[in-house]
């Protein structure tokens, strides 16, 4: 077997070793399969974009479309017919659709809004922190990493504080990555109670309005008028959906590669004003989204000499675009004061039209978490091997199991 087809059998089989180590194969492919075909388990003819330049110019390419109600048939075979009223928003439409739903959408979703959210997020970190073990092994994963952004983002959405950890439930289940029917059928429940669930919110929000997202976008407007009721249900979806597990992975992978590099997390703590900085480097180096979500050519299209033909589907390798060296200076070192780290440079948060509309708001998350972790627990330690996820199919990078000590003896 070629190094060619052992890469591509690797990111094809997602074996243990490519989930614990992808970059690896992901610089193979880059050198001799830029676009390489995939036969994943779903079926559907797919292609993998893996180069800095394919990446960033897929990504607002107009030829791969983001509305998955065109490619229906090979929709339906990946995510079941559940997910069609979950997927009516921004994330799976394309332009004039989308111009419209994002507009509104941020229109509510303001800057100010999230600016608001400090003091609230910065009382959420303490008080998950102070519920931890300290100088005891214990996963830091479930107990502070991934309850903060669920409970943040039901703080936004104005979800009551007594169905937080159903969120949490339903979206950790949608989110799953699986294809069999056993893992579909909880899946397509998990998607019925959400749009049950929202659809009850909405209308409680609109017999009595509140200081909080859900409720601003069910008044918001504009010239083409406002969201349709399914499209309100749909946008919560995409919020909790889009801003839960991408978050908290994020901030796993960042505590875990600190962790393995005192010298980076002194040079943070040493000068607080990096934080900024190294969250743009800890989303280049090991962002939580490995590949964007599916794209599908409208038209035969032609990336690094390999056309991919109307009607597949495409995957763009952000974790792989993100150590590209014909980008990125020694992309395999994690280094807080990269030169010319500016924010847009990685593709972390996506590009163009799609670029995450949430971005602000998980970095934020990230700097209050990672700075009142190591502030108040600087003797931090590991107690043990950190676990990567092993999932059949690449979509999120991030830990399964993330063991550590709190110690706040530095």
């Amino acid at each position: 077997m070629t190094t060619t087809q052992e890469a591509v059998a690797a990111a094809e089989g997602c074996t243990p070793q490519f989930r614990r180590d992808p970059h690896p194969v992901y610089a193979r492919l880059r050198q001799a399969a830029p676009v390489c075909p995939l036969r994943p388990p779903h079926g559907n003819e797919t292609y993998l974009i893996t180069r800095y330049e394919d990446a960033r110019a897929a990504l607002s390419d107009p030829r791969l479309s983001k509305d998955m109600y065109g490619a229906m048939d090979a929709y339906r075979r990946i995510f079941g017919d559940s997910s069609v009223a979950l997927d009516d928003n921004m994330l799976n439409s394309d332009a004039p659709k989308h111009t419209r739903l994002r507009r509104l959408v941020s229109s509510a979703f303001t800057p100010r809004r999230v600016h608001a959210l400090r003091p609230g997020i910065q009382a959420v970190v303490g008080s998950l922190l102070d519920a931890c073990p300290v100088r005891e092994p214990f996963d830091l994963l479930p107990a502070f990493a991934f309850p903060l952004p669920v409970i943040v983002l039901c703080d936004l959405l104005g979800v009551p504080p007594g169905e937080r950890s159903r969120m949490q439930h339903l979206s950790t289940t949608v989110a799953q990555t699986g294809f069999g029917e056993e893992a579909k059928r909880a899946q397509q429940k998990a998607e019925e109670d959400l749009h049950a669930y929202f659809t009850d919110l909405i209308a409680a929000k609109r017999r009595r309005p509140g200081d909080d997202l859900l409720s601003a976008l069910t008044a918001v407007r504009d010239n083409d008028g406002g969201l349709s009721e399914n499209e309100l249900v749909s946008t919560a979806f995409l919020l909790m959906f889009a801003g839960h597990k991408t978050t908290a992975y994020l901030i796993g992978n960042a505590v875990h590669h600190f962790l393995s590099r005192p010298a980076q997390l002194r040079a943070v703590r040493e000068d607080p004003g990096l934080i900024r900085a190294a969250v743009e480097e800890l989303v280049r180096y090991e962002g939580s989204v490995e590949s964007g979500t599916f794209r599908y050519a409208t038209e035969d299209v032609e990336y690094a000499g390999t056309r991919i033909p109307k009607g597949a589907l495409v995957q763009i390798a952000l974790s792989s675009a993100n150590r590209d060296p014909r980008k990125f200076d020694a992309p395999d070192e994690f280094d807080v004061r990269r030169p010319g780290n500016a924010q847009d440079a990685h593709l972390g948060f996506g590009h163009g039209s799609h670029y995450c509309l949430g971005a602000p708001l998980a970095r934020l998350e990230t700097q209050l978490a990672l700075t009142a972790l190591f502030d108040r627990f600087p003797g931090t330690a590991p107690a043990g091997r950190a676990r990567w996820l092993e999932v059949p199919f690449p979509a999120f990078r991030g830990l399964a199991e993330l063991p550590v000590v709190l110690d706040p003896a530095g």
